[in-house]
């Protein structure tokens, strides 16, 4: 087979974008269902622990939807969702506990210790990382639906604050700090709280470059049963024609809020990407094209311009 005119095209290419990242912050959410089996939760760990050889900034934030269903499903729990979000009963909450900072947290510190991360697990508990409160009651009206009705979603907390100085101190230290989505009342309280709202109110803290949702879709789309539908490009306004259409269901419902706010609060861009497609974490960095969606606030991407 002839060799292509110029075989280091590609790593030439990717070495811009290195230099364009080098020392930025990226923070990358891991979906439940991207971790749940262990061969795409490997090829995640393996992808971020690219992006911290290159001097990129990782910061880890993971989910566990589909193994606390399981846990609820063990524990005769049962397992309530509204608008994507789960209503958390005191039960839910001890079992959220266990899977969120137990078995899931620490088989993904694993993993990305073996691909050479060196991690460091926490919690929003953690040094008072994420404080919130208990959310109130709230209207709430389904796709589809022209009357909404009031939904309280038990022990799960909104967000306060978010004190970042463990998280800067581990970095400090060259450490890559992986999240578990509990946060805790000033009261001494624990909340289930949605990982993709942690990881935008981290990523807007931490004044990131990027925000990541690595989910089991290509990326947004405008047919959810229609792969092929990828919109690579999307702006604050599209994702708001999207969700007036009742485009955006289920679990993409609070991922649109989060990246409205990661955007708002001042994140360069936020990204989704596959899961369990290999490499499109890197793809969507390192080359024009990209692999998933990149959302922007207001501006889209001119022509020609590279969109990683």
């Amino acid at each position: 087979m002839p060799l292509s005119p110029d075989p280091y095209a590609a790593l030439r290419n990717a070495a811009k974008y290195v230099k364009q990242f080098r020392s930025k912050t990226f923070v990358v959410k891991l979906g439940g269902a991207v971790l749940t089996d262990p061969r795409t939760r490997k090829t995640a760990c393996e992808q971020i622990a690219l992006l911290w050889a290159f001097s990129i900034r990782p910061v880890v934030v993971h989910g566990g939807g589909p193994e606390l269903d399981s846990l609820c499903d063990a524990l005769h729990l049962p397992i309530e969702k509204v608008a994507g979000r789960r209503i958390t009963s005191a039960p839910v909450l001890d079992a959220a506990k266990m899977v969120l900072a137990g078995k899931l947290h620490t088989d993904l510190l694993a993993d990305l210790q073996a691909a050479g991360v060196p991690a460091v697990g926490l919690s929003g508990v953690d040094a008072g990382l994420i404080k919130a409160r208990k959310r109130p009651p709230v209207l709430v009206t389904e796709p589809g639906e022209t009357q909404g009705r009031m939904v309280d979603y038990g022990l799960v907390g909104d967000i306060e604050s978010v004190d970042t100085r463990v998280v800067e101190h581990l970095r400090s230290a060259d450490y890559v700090p992986v999240i578990a989505p509990l946060s805790g009342g000033q009261d001494g309280a624990v909340y289930n709280t949605n990982a993709d709202t942690v990881a935008a109110a981290l990523a807007a803290a931490l004044h990131a470059e990027k925000l990541f949702f690595m989910v089991e879709v290509p990326g947004l789309l405008k047919d959810v049963s229609d792969p092929s539908s990828l919109i690579s490009l999307a702006t604050l306004s599209d994702l708001a024609s999207l969700e007036a259409e009742g485009r955006l269901t289920g679990g993409m419902r609070p991922k649109a809020h989060a990246m409205r706010h990661a955007l708002v609060g001042g994140v360069g861009s936020v990204h989704l990407v596959s899961g369990k497609q290999s490499d499109a974490l890197l793809e969507e960095v390192f080359t024009n094209e990209g692999s998933g969606t990149m959302v922007v606030r207001e501006h889209p991407v001119k022509h020609g311009e590279a969109k990683g």
